[in-house]
């Protein structure tokens, strides 16, 4: 099992935030994060929204952590990427 994270450099209601990634399926995902105890709501189509608060523990737990391009990347080639627009919420 292999998540992926990157550098929480993404601006969003007053902090900045990185995106965590699996490479293989949503469930493998949705475990992880619950591990973290992320909330279900922090998921966002394709990945989860991390806070840079909690981006040591995603680290820590055993997440990768790759660029921004690289998350896009693994997305693409596993074929979970949902294009903004696209997106289910819950999965």
């Amino acid at each position: 099992m292999t998540l992926y994270i990157d550098p929480p450099t993404w601006p969003g209601h007053g902090r900045l935030w990185s995106h965590l990634v699996s490479d293989v399926s949503y469930d493998e995902l949705h475990r992880f994060a619950a591990g973290l105890g992320m909330p279900r709501r922090a998921f966002d189509g394709d990945h989860y929204d991390v806070p840079s608060d909690r981006y040591a523990d995603a680290v820590a737990a055993g997440a990768v952590q790759v660029g921004s391009r690289e998350v896009v990347r693994l997305l693409k080639s596993s074929g979970l990427r949902r294009p903004k627009g696209r997106q289910a919420r819950r999965t």
